[in-house]
């Protein structure tokens, strides 16, 4: 069996706050994510077939990507649900995604991580994501690291 890695990268703007930080990074700020998602899987080999020869059409995983992470993530504001009531309140009508953790680069892979995986097709599996959270600084999340 062949096994054959695909990588397709997304873009989105989010802005975060890291609670009790000791940095600037506490007050909000935005990014300009950049994600790169790899899978991988063996391709199809059924003559005929719409997808054969393909691992997982990228246009498949780009509609994954789209209904399943980047709809929750881009142009959100990122905070811990335990944020100050009265912040909240002023940001009931803005997108807002609460987390019950520091919304810190690496928690996000794990939340992206989380929302896409369930979706893959049962022969395709999340090899690694990469979260670039500024053009020098990026978090990594490889399946084979967490066996």
């Amino acid at each position: 069996m062949d096994t054959i890695r695909l990588t397709r990268r997304f873009t989105f703007e989010a802005a975060h706050a890291l609670a009790h930080y000791d940095g600037l990074c506490r007050h909000i700020h935005g990014h300009s994510y950049k994600l790169e998602i790899t899978v991988m899987g063996s391709p199809i080999k059924t003559p005929g077939h719409p997808k054969d020869g393909m691992v997982l059409d990228f246009g498949d995983l780009k509609q994954l990507v789209q209904t399943h992470v980047l709809e929750q993530l881009d142009h959100a504001l990122v905070l811990r649900y335990e944020s100050p009531a009265p912040l909240l309140a002023v940001l009931q009508d803005h997108k807002l995604l609460l987390l019950p953790y520091q919304p810190t680069c690496e928690n996000l892979l794990l939340y992206i991580k989380d929302c896409l995986q369930p979706h893959l097709p049962p022969t395709v599996h999340l090899h690694s994501l990469r979260l670039w959270e500024t053009e020098n600084a990026f978090g990594e999340w490889h399946a084979a690291d967490n066996f």
